[in-house]
C-alpha cells in the first residue's frame, strides 16, 4: 500500500468518527468519576435507576425537540402543554369515576386522551406556524400562555388531584418495572430507538433535517416543507403526551406549576447533544446523553454539599456552555 493511499484510509477512518458527540459524551464520562469521586453511594444501582427515571420526562421530550429544532423550529410550549395535557387528563379520569366502575377502562381512556391532546396541540403549532406564516418562536410562546392559563382556569388557581383508587391502579406506569428495569426508563429507551431509527434511516428524517438546513433548497426539491414541518410539531406533542402519560401516577395532580421550565430543559439536552439550534442538523443518541447530563448535575448536587442546590441553574449553565464548546471545538477536526 502506498503511502498516499495509506494517509487517504486514516483519514477516511477519522471521518467516520462523529466528532459532534464527543463533547456530550465526553461531559456525561466526567460527571459519572466526578460523581463517584464525591458520593461512594453514586454508583449504586438504586442511584443510577433514580438518574435514569428522573432523565426519561425530559428525555423523551427532547426527543420530540430533536426533530422540531433539525427543522428549524423551536418549541416554547411543551411544558405548559404537558401540564394542560396533565390536567385535562385527570378531570376526565375522575369525572369517568362516576359513570363506571371499571378502573382499567378509566385509566385508558385517560391515556388515550392524553395521546390524543399532546399530538393534536402540536399539530395547532405546525398549522399556526406553515398556514399563518408566524415564526415558531412567537407561536410557541403564544401558545405556552395558553395552556397554562388554561390548566390554572381548569385547576381554579390550585391543585387537580387524581382519585386515590384511579392512582392506585394506574401508579406502576410510574413505579412499576419489567426485569427490574423501571417502565419510564423503558418506555424512554424504545422512543430513543424510535426517534434514532426515523431520524437517521428514514426518508422522512432526511427530509426533516433538509427542510432545517434550507428550506428554499429543500422546497425546490420536491420536498414538501410545511407538511414536514407539521409533522415534527405533531412529533414534539405525541413526545410530550408520553412524557405526561408517564408524569401523572407520580404525583397525581397538576397545576399551573407542572412542567415549568421542562422546555429550556428540553432545548438544553438537544443543544447540548449536538443538535444545531438553526437547525439542519439532529443526533438522538447526543439528545440523550445531554438529557442525562442535565438530570446527574442535580443528582450530584443533592448527593454532595460541596455547592448549594440553589445553584443548580448555574452549575447547569456552565456545563451547557462547556459541552458546546468542547463539541465545537472537536468538530473543526471533522
Amino acid at each position: 500500500m502506498s503511502e498516499t493511499t495509506a494517509q487517504g484510509a486514516e483519514q477516511s477512518k477519522w471521518a467516520r468518527i462523529d466528532w459532534k458527540m464527543l463533547g456530550p459524551v465526553a461531559a456525561l464520562v466526567a460527571l459519572l468519576i466526578l460523581g463517584s469521586f464525591l458520593n461512594e453511594n453514586f454508583l449504586s444501582a438504586g442511584n443510577l435507576l433514580n438518574i435514569l427515571t428522573r432523565s426519561a420526562f425530559i428525555g423523551i421530550i427532547a426527543i420530540g425537540a430533536t426533530f422540531v429544532i433539525s427543522s428549524g423550529g423551536i418549541d416554547l410550549s411543551v411544558g405548559s402543554m404537558a401540564a394542560f395535557t396533565a390536567g385535562v387528563m385527570i378531570m376526565l379520569m375522575n369525572w369517568m369515576l362516576g359513570m363506571t366502575d371499571m378502573i382499567w377502562l378509566i385509566v385508558m381512556v385517560g391515556v388515550l386522551a392524553g395521546a390524543f391532546i399532546g399530538t393534536t396541540a402540536g399539530w395547532i403549532n405546525g398549522i399556526l406556524i406553515t398556514r399563518g406564516g408566524i415564526e415558531a418562536f412567537i407561536v410557541t410562546l403564544g401558545t405556552m400562555g395558553i395552556y397554562r392559563s388554561l390548566v390554572t382556569y381548569l385547576a381554579d388557581g390550585g391543585t387537580l388531584s387524581l382519585d386515590r383508587e384511579v392512582r392506585a391502579l394506574y401508579r406502576p406506569v410510574y413505579y412499576g418495572d419489567v426485569l427490574g428495569l423501571p417502565i419510564p426508563v423503558l418506555l424512554f429507551a424504545l422512543a430513543a430507538v424510535i426517534g434514532w431509527v426515523v431520524l437517521n434511516n428514514t426518508a422522512f428524517g432526511r427530509h426533516v433535517q433538509s427542510v432545517g438546513a434550507n428550506e428554499d433548497v429543500a422546497r425546490y426539491s420536491a420536498i414538501n416543507t410545511n407538511r414536514i414541518k407539521v409533522y415534527a410539531f405533531m412529533i414534539q406533542g405525541a413526545c410530550v403526551a408520553l412524557a405526561t402519560i408517564v408524569y401523572v401516577p407520580r404525583l397525581g395532580s397538576a397545576s399551573a406549576t407542572t412542567g415549568v421550565l421542562w422546555e429550556l430543559e428540553a432545548i438544553a439536552a438537544v443543544i447540548i447533544g449536538g443538535t444545531l439550534l438553526k437547525g439542519g442538523y439532529g443526533r438522538i443518541g447526543g439528545t440523550i446523553a445531554g438529557a442525562l447530563i442535565l438530570t446527574l448535575i442535580g443528582n450530584i448536587l443533592n448527593l454532595t454539599d460541596l455547592i448549594s442546590n440553589y445553584l443548580n441553574g448555574a452549575v447547569q449553565g456552565v456545563i451547557i456552555i462547556a459541552a458546546v464548546f468542547l463539541q465545537r471545538g472537536l468538530g473543526r477536526k471533522s
